[in-house]
């Protein structure tokens, strides 16, 4: 049975804070989604939740741990428990260091600094919460207005790193400040944290005016939604003497970074199959990504040698905001022989990945008869 919100309002309150009377800080997600529930069931499904808890993050976590130590393990914790790395739980005994990216890491930044190498949350965690909303009010915590929670600033502290070498493993941030993005004014939440009708706060605990909130899924690079925004392309064959020729136009239509962005390791992979009714199968790709080398010129291919010994660019082929390319393909196949042309796009995840649903997405097909 629902509860009044007369009466549901003391019961959140009391789950909220301790016996103090005072909320735990940092707190836990689960206490703050005892009054955000719509935004806290949204925020579960996002990547960022599942930051801590990925089977193939802490597979990797290991491997760094094993590989280069303590240092190692700090590096990946940064992003992936920004929580436990502020406050020193490496050894992650607290139920917040689990929880990824989480609520009070978010809403505990008062700005971001680009001094030194990486840019750094200046965060200050304890009772006020800060956020986008400047008339938000709050029983169970204060409230400010912070500018940064509105621009691409918040995602730089994880989304651009270099490491010890001073080589830029991630560039997703200033990918997005070199594109016309970034002129026009659209932030990273322009694309990633939409606004959509929802509660702020349980109307259980008070009541709501139906307000736009920032969906907290964050969807990204394994939401097909957003990869079939992302990538465009078309198919087209002719013919050229005794070859069927075929091209494939692809453009980043509307990411404002490169694609891929993120880990080298990542890619957008196209395979392009011609198959004729003589029998004749012909296959091709073309990988979209950008390669990495050590000092000594080994291309790396393990997540945490990436982000820990990357010093040399080898080839970067992947597609800027707003590019477009025609990729070419021409197949011995005569005139007059019919031939199914298919073309096929997929999101490579990471070849560390146990499962194939974990390594790559396929978001795109296209098909074509020719004669």
């Amino acid at each position: 049975m629902l509860l009044p919100a007369v009466l549901a309002m003391p019961l959140a309150m009391s789950l909220a804070f301790g016996s103090t009377g005072a909320l735990e800080s940092p707190g836990s997600a689960e206490v703050c989604g005892r009054c955000h529930r719509a935004i806290h069931e949204s925020w579960k499904t996002s990547t960022h939740s599942q930051a801590m808890e990925s089977r193939l993050f802490q597979d990797v976590l290991e491997m760094a741990a094993a590989d280069f130590g303590p240092a190692g393990r700090m590096v990946c914790l940064n992003c992936h428990s920004p929580i436990a790395a502020q406050i020193g739980d490496v050894g992650l005994a607290r139920k917040v260091s689990w929880e990824g990216v989480t609520c009070d890491y978010c809403h505990s930044i008062r700005d971001v600094s680009f001094e030194g190498r990486n840019p750094k949350a200046i965060l200050s965690f304890g009772a006020v919460k800060t956020g986008p909303l400047s008339d938000a009010v709050s029983k169970a915590h204060q409230t400010a207005y912070s500018a940064v929670h509105t621009s691409s600033a918040l995602c730089a502290t994880c989304h651009e790193y270099k490491n010890s070498a001073g080589f830029p493993v991630l560039t997703t941030y200033s990918e997005w400040k070199a594109s016309r993005y970034w002129k026009e004014g659209k932030q990273c939440q322009f694309c990633h944290m939409s606004k959509v009708e929802g509660d702020v706060v349980d109307p259980r605990v008070a009541r709501s005016t139906g307000a736009k909130i920032n969906l907290h899924q964050m969807p990204g690079s394994h939401s097909l939604e957003q990869l079939n925004k992302a990538i465009r392309a078309q198919l087209n064959t002719t013919r050229e003497g005794g070859q069927l020729r075929v091209t494939v136009d692809i453009a980043n239509e509307t990411a404002g970074h490169y694609f891929p962005t993120g880990s080298p390791l990542r890619q957008l992979v196209m395979e392009l199959r011609a198959d004729s009714a003589a029998g004749q199968h012909f296959a091709e790709q073309r990988v979209y990504a950008r390669t990495v080398a050590d000092q000594h010129g080994t291309v790396l291919m393990r997540e945490h040698f990436v982000f820990l010994k990357a010093a040399k660019l080898v080839s970067d082929t992947r597609l800027a905001p707003g590019e477009k390319r025609t990729e070419t393909f021409l197949f011995q196949i005569p005139k007059g022989s019919q031939t199914q042309v298919k073309a096929t796009f997929w999101y490579y995840y990471s070849p560390l990945a146990k499962t194939e649903s974990q390594k790559r997405v396929t978001f795109l097909t296209l098909n074509r008869l020719a004669q």
